[in-house]
């Protein structure tokens, strides 16, 4: 099973990271993107960890972390684990995942 979650919003952080801890419990392949502040996510240290034990498993919208997360984090720093994009990225999340979740 491949499972895409959508996070619109940074107050889904406990919601997003639960589902990702429970789908990689069961074996699942859980992949992320981040959009509008939802990009806030990758300032909680659990979140990073989380997102860099599969690498390229979260991507991000680089607009929106422009408008909502400058100066949260260093994207640079994460830029190998995270994949640094746009829309297009949600787009091959829902295509190539079984069911995807927004929140």
């Amino acid at each position: 099973m491949r499972l895409g979650i959508v996070v619109t919003d940074a107050v889904y952080l406990s919601i997003a990271s639960g589902i990702i801890k429970a789908a990689r419990e069961r074996a699942w392949q859980a992949d992320c993107f981040l959009t509008d502040t939802g990009v806030m996510l990758l300032a909680d240290e659990d979140f990073v960890r989380l997102a860099c034990d599969v690498p390229g498993s979260v991507a991000l919208c680089e607009h929106s972390v422009a408008r909502y997360a400058q100066g949260a984090y260093d994207l640079g720093a994460l830029a190998d684990q995270v994949v640094v994009g746009g829309q297009y990225q949600d787009a091959e999340l829902v295509r190539r995942c079984d069911r995807v979740l927004v929140f």
